[in-house]
């Protein structure tokens, strides 16, 4: 650890208790009955061969919240179960030892995208600070992902040169697209050239896709369900086409819930331009087919069965796949057992559950 960052470490006197964790879902559900649920029973157990990297995993810091305001009502819904999500870093512990997790990668929703770039930035600087302190207290449990100003690209960039350099961060949690603004324009490019420079990795987590709002209204949570995934997709698609992929080669991305619908549908995009030419810009001119581009995207397991996971193994490469629960909301409850039942191969087994992590993030397998 750098004399920065012990000099950081040592002159922080901020407390953890201000911690709370918290799945994507409270940022979309009204009275969703998963977050009631009780926590799965404390029984530790080891059933991997390899370090278990979770590498999709969420808190909030109230100091955070604070600074939004009235705004802040939107960002935690009043529905069961909030107040158990301010979890003690015990309590997490003993709950990773439940599921066999070794190790999360925790990461926060941008809910400030929508600010001003000075509340956005003092949010994101907040937020550094806190995972960099918290990842320092239990290096071998926790590491983190950044937390950047997109309000402006420049902010952004220097946040994440700071997170990664001076607070060992492992990269940076984007959405899914900017304020109706899709990632591959090229305003974002100085923050995707920064992140290829430090190899620092870009987690795509949408947050649904607000233009379909009304359409999502009803039964059946459609902003997370069908919102979520559809959301990642159009980003991997945009980037992909637009360009952006081949201008930044090196750009490591992990994107959320298995990538969204791109695992399952790639090869439709791969016949678009055959099929309607006249819709695809001749100036950009791809380097390889849309689909070989899963193989330049890492994605998490959080597919829910094991054909599901066989596939996305497949379409994606077996070097490609890393576990994701979104912990603590129990999408996934026993993300290892998912992955152990699934009907891999041991050497599949150990990619997903931690070989694959620890490559993407640099981390001690």
């Amino acid at each position: 650890m750098g004399s920065t960052r012990r000099s950081f470490l040592a002159g922080s006197a901020g407390t953890l208790s201000g911690l709370m964790f918290c799945g994507c879902g409270l940022l979309h559900a009204r009275g969703a009955w998963a977050q009631a649920q009780p926590p799965a029973p404390a029984t530790p157990r080891r059933r991997s061969r390899v370090k278990v990297i979770d590498t999709h995993t969420h808190c909030f810091f109230q100091q955070a919240l604070d600074m939004m305001g009235p705004d802040a009502r939107s960002i935690l819904p009043p529905v069961k179960g909030i107040p158990e999500h301010f979890i003690a870093i015990d309590e997490r512990l003993r709950a990773m030892d439940a599921q066999g997790v070794d190790m999360q990668v925790l990461s926060i929703n941008p809910f400030w995208y929508r600010k001003d770039v000075d509340t956005g930035r003092a949010i994101c600087n907040l937020h550094n600070e806190k995972l960099a302190e918290l990842c320092a207290q239990r290096p071998a449990r926790f590491a983190a992902f950044a937390s950047l100003a997109l309000q402006n690209p420049e902010i952004a960039a220097q946040q994440l040169e700071q997170a990664v350099r001076r607070y060992r961060l492992r990269g940076a949690a984007i959405g899914a697209s900017f304020a109706g603004q899709d990632f591959s324009d090229p305003k974002f490019h100085p923050v995707w050239a920064k992140a290829e420079e430090l190899g620092a990795v870009l987690f795509i987590h949408p947050q649904s896709t607000p233009e379909l709002a009304g359409r999502f209204r009803g039964n059946g949570w459609l902003s997370n369900v069908i919102g979520n995934p559809l959301d990642t997709t159009i980003a991997l698609n945009k980037l992909i086409f637009e360009g952006t992929l081949d201008r930044f080669p090196g750009l490591k991305i992990l994107a959320a819930h298995g990538g969204g619908y791109f695992g399952s549908y790639a090869a439709r995009s791969d016949h678009a331009c055959y099929v309607s030419p006249t819709n695809c810009n001749a100036e950009i001119r791809l380097k390889k087919k849309p689909s070989e581009y899963l193989r330049q995207i890492h994605v998490d397991s959080l597919v829910f069965t094991g054909p599901a996971l066989r596939f996305l193994l497949g379409e994606a490469g077996e070097s490609q796949v890393v576990l994701g629960s979104d912990s603590p909301i129990p999408w996934s409850e026993q993300p290892v057992d998912h992955v152990l039942n699934a009907g891999l191969t041991p050497a599949q087994q150990d990619a997903v559950l931690g070989l694959n992590a620890a490559r993407l993030l640099g981390l001690e397998a």
